[in-house]
């Protein structure tokens, strides 16, 4: 994995003018002609692009709230799929026909093809992320697929960051946490807190406030994730878990440790991360599709804790899979290892109390 691009990603999460040559990297990964970003909530859109020539384009698209309003974004949104999607994933050849969208806007200008994904942000806003390919390439490659899916976590991260901060530049720390909503602080390499928000500060139960300025998690095993996560923020493997449920005896979390990189640290000086908490249960609360991905579950996984979370047994799903039961057993221990959970019951009771996606 690219780590030079991961960090890149995370840097567009607080420098949102690099949004355009993540979206293009990623269009080059799927051998696309473009890629664009679009965030929508209460009738606001907000967007990104690869290139000036796909921001003029799509613009009206975006402005007008079409894109959220096709047959294509209904969809994705109905599939659930914590990954990337390809129309011959979700349309018929003659369902594909029939579409307006396709008919009248993209296979008149050549296109035609895409590999897409959408999820809903902890701030309600819905995404939709676009690579747009040439239809007389054929639909994008499996293994270009994987790659996008590799990447997904990443960019669910940082677009969360960026959708709370409206895709505007934050122009000091203080003001940025501020513009989140959601608990939150900033931490630099040896866990000391250089900037927290008041939401944060008010979380009684799940802190620890300790000495020259450090906190702690009073979950134990949310604390062993925190530090694994912070030891670990320079890496950008699969095996790098950054974001965890967080318990106390009120309130269940998800704990996310968003990596500050490159020019990001301009806003936040001295940092590595900043670490934002998400509660569950509420109305604010991510979906279950979000909180896979964030997860950082790869989407054989996010599919057995679904199963598990509607009460299959491994033997069920893996015969729905067409799996034998080790894989399933196998997939249980990664999910176990990246929500810091130690017994089925807790995956359950984790995506359970998670609130149902509302479009």
């Amino acid at each position: 994995m690219d780590a030079q691009f991961i960090d890149r990603i995370y840097e567009s999460a607080f420098v949102p003018e690099l949004w355009p040559d993540v979206l293009a990297h990623l269009a080059d990964i799927a051998a696309a002609r473009s890629g664009w970003m679009a965030t929508s909530r209460d009738g606001k859109h907000h967007f990104s692009g690869s290139n000036e020539i796909v921001r003029a384009a799509a613009a009206p698209i975006i402005e007008s709230g079409l894109a959220f309003r096709t047959d294509r974004f209904a969809r994705l949104s109905a599939a659930c799929h914590p990954g990337f999607l390809r129309e011959i994933d979700i349309y018929t050849d003659a369902e594909l026909e029939a579409d307006p969208f396709y008919q009248k806007y993209l296979i008149p200008r050549g296109l035609g093809c895409a590999a897409a994904t959408t999820m809903v942000l902890p701030s309600q806003d819905n995404l939709l992320i676009t690579l747009e390919r040439e239809g007389a390439r054929g639909p994008v490659e499996s293994s270009a697929i994987e790659k996008l899916d590799a990447l997904r976590p990443h960019v669910a991260r940082s677009a969360f960051m960026a959708a709370r901060l409206h895709l505007e530049r934050a122009r000091a720390a203080s003001a940025t946490l501020a513009a989140l909503g959601l608990p939150a602080l900033v931490l630099d390499g040896k866990g000391k807190v250089l900037v927290t928000n008041q939401l944060m500060e008010a979380s009684s139960g799940i802190l620890q406030w300790r000495a020259h300025d450090a906190v702690g998690l009073t979950d134990r095993t949310a604390e062993r994730l925190l530090h694994d996560a912070l030891a670990t923020i320079d890496l950008s493997g699969d095996g790098c878990v950054r974001s965890f449920p967080v318990r106390s005896a009120e309130a269940t979390l998800v704990a996310h440790v968003i990596p500050v990189r490159l020019s990001a640290r301009d806003i936040f000086a001295r940092s590595i991360a900043v670490l934002a908490l998400t509660p569950l249960g509420l109305p604010q609360a991510p979906p279950i599709e979000l909180v896979q991905s964030l997860f950082d579950l790869t989407p054989a996984e996010a599919r057995v804790a679904r199963g598990l979370a509607s009460g299959m047994a491994v033997e069920a799903i893996a015969a729905d899979a067409g799996v034998s039961s080790n894989t399933i057993r196998t997939h249980v221990r990664g999910i176990f290892e990246k929500t810091g959970c130690t017994r089925q019951a807790e995956v359950v009771a984790l995506f359970t109390g998670i609130s149902p996606v509302r479009h």
